[in-house]
């Protein structure tokens, strides 16, 4: 099945970015955003890579000079994607990205069904890496909802998810006044472990299948009973 109306609203998306970075002028370009270090231009440039690297351009051979605001590895890739592009203006990304996302929807829209269907054809690929590792933990940031709100974990308690396999993650989520809280350090004990391979974190998290039909993947220690809850109510997009 070929996604046609996920790749129009993508489209539109990209298509509205394009239409705003015409508007702006370089002193906008260059206006710093609350990432730290960023400015609007570096938001499109990281978005430039991005999609550069789906559609199997080369990385720049470029390492940024300066990484103190960066916290992991993968912001230190991102950061020199954003670095290199830091001496060209506002308007030469903007340039690059409408060429660039041309080029993704034609890919896009000329594909195949085997492009969009790598599980179910049985050929696994691309799930390690910087994108792979940006996407997990893009999921990984609605988890307090999912723990929080939707399971009602009880104040003071703490559900531990571990994401094994190409990408590795240990997120610890007390409950502090109500809310889930991301940790990522062991803690000293918890009201029940979910361990799963971040294949499976994603199958479950973006609603591609049901808790059931993956639970032989799932090991969960602890409260089996809230460790169910929590995995029934995982999906984190439609």
């Amino acid at each position: 099945m070929i996604p046609h109306e996920t790749i129009d609203k993508l489209a539109a998306t990209w298509q509205s970015l394009s239409t705003l970075g015409q508007t702006l002028t370089e002193e906008q370009w260059k206006t710093f955003t609350q990432l730290p270090r960023w400015t609007v231009q570096d938001n499109l440039s990281h978005l430039v890579a991005f999609e550069a690297n789906f559609q199997g351009i080369p990385r720049p051979q470029h390492i940024a000079t300066e990484k103190s605001h960066v916290k992991n590895e993968l912001g230190s890739s991102n950061e020199d994607d954003v670095d290199v592009r830091r001496s060209l203006s506002g308007a030469q990304v903007l340039a690059e990205w409408n060429e660039l996302t041309a080029l993704r929807l034609q890919a896009l829209r000329s594909a195949n069904a085997d492009y969009f269907m790598r599980r179910t054809l049985a050929l696994p690929g691309h799930q390690s890496g910087p994108s792979a590792e940006h996407t997990i933990d893009r999921l990984i940031r609605t988890l307090p909802i999912v723990i929080g709100k939707r399971a009602q974990t009880p104040e003071g308690q703490c559900v531990v998810i571990r994401i094994t396999g190409h990408v590795s993650r240990l997120i610890a989520l007390p409950v502090i006044d109500g809310r889930a809280q991301i940790r990522n350090e062991e803690p000293s004990s918890s009201l029940c472990d979910i361990s799963m391979d971040s294949d499976v974190f994603l199958q479950l998290a973006t609603g591609r299948a049901e808790y059931e039909e993956l639970s032989s993947d799932i090991t969960v220690s602890g409260d089996a009973s809230h460790a169910t809850r929590v995995l029934t109510q995982f999906t984190m997009m439609i």
